[in-house]
């Protein structure tokens, strides 16, 4: 007997609006919704594919009435895989995401981010094949 990591909750005031934004950040869509909660994911999860193997979680918004109110103490990391990490960033910005100081110093290879309810995230190294 073992277990799977199935999923990552995030608490925040609008699951709604941070699912929404998550979606387009990483091509997820929404697989289950109900009264203050969205669940987004790449895949639909069934019991024989977890079974199976392990597979990429899935994000869970909950509505929760607090604020944010420190860094993060954990944190997604995303790494772009069509262009580069700057276009990466720009993209973000325009979905929301906001660049922070989370006391990391200049000439890192990353850039850490905040999304629309100040959830810090970084945006790596790209992916993509080189031009």
């Amino acid at each position: 007997m073992t277990s799977r990591f199935t999923e990552l909750v995030v608490d925040c005031h609008d699951p709604e609006r941070l699912a929404a934004f998550w979606c387009e950040v990483l091509d997820f869509k929404v697989i289950d919704r109900s009264e203050g909660k969205v669940e987004i994911g790449s895949w639909v999860p069934t019991v024989e594919e977890v079974r199976a193997c392990q597979m990429p979680p899935t994000l869970v918004f909950i509505g929760v009435p607090e604020g944010k109110t420190v860094k993060n103490r954990l944190h997604l990391d995303v790494s772009p895989i069509d262009g580069s990490t700057d276009d990466e960033v720009v993209r973000l910005l325009g979905l929301g995401a906001t660049k922070v100081d989370v006391g990391q110093g200049p000439g890192r290879n990353w850039v850490v981010m905040a999304d629309p309810e100040g959830n810090e995230f970084d945006v790596l190294r790209t992916l993509a094949p080189p031009n």
